[in-house]
């Protein structure tokens, strides 16, 4: 079974070049048009014509200067890690899932649902109401990916990249209570 040989587990400064797995290409086919009425967030969704696809940048993140106030969550199947969770530590009182990737080949397998119950599981512990991130909403997929784990919506940025190569796109802010 695919799943029972996935492993969800912390990484330590032992692994910390796990925190580094490389971003892989994803499918631009469609975007989430968040509303807001009456006090509360809905969504639809817009088909793309042509889909695209998306790559963002490598991070190059620094285990060092990261760990104190971050957690690093990683997916391996054997010693490889094929997905990757990091969660910051937030002022309010929701922890920020302050990026969530998961291997092309992997992808699809529950392995994203895996590492946000894990995610859960770090913010209960750690005394926090829930989880909030944000995503693209030209990233359909991303976006449908936080609905169905419940995530809400809980805001858009609609300000975000002006001035840069993305203009045109806004984040939408999600949000999901554990307690």
């Amino acid at each position: 079974m695919f799943n029972q040989r996935i492993m969800i587990k912390i990484i330590d400064k032992s692994h910390e070049s796990d925190i580094n797995i490389p971003n892989e290409p994803f499918d631009l086919f469609g975007r989430m048009i968040p509303t807001y009425a009456d006090g509360k967030w809905g969504y639809t969704t817009e088909k793309f014509d042509t889909a695209t696809q998306m790559c963002f940048p490598d991070e190059n993140y620094n285990y060092d200067k990261l760990s104190e106030n971050h957690v690093f969550v990683g997916a391996y199947d054997g010693g490889k890690c094929i997905g990757l969770a990091i969660l910051g530590h937030s002022w309010n009182k929701y922890m920020y899932l302050y990026d969530l990737k998961v291997n092309k080949d992997y992808r699809r397998k529950n392995v994203g649902k895996m590492l946000i119950e894990k995610a859960k599981e770090i913010a209960i512990e750690r005394g926090y109401r829930g989880l909030y991130t944000q995503g693209q909403d030209n990233n359909l997929a991303a976006c449908l990916f936080y609905i169905k784990r419940n995530f809400v919506i809980g805001g858009l940025d609609t300000n975000v990249y002006k001035g840069t190569n993305q203009e045109g796109k806004a984040d939408i802010y999600f949000y999901l209570d554990v307690n």
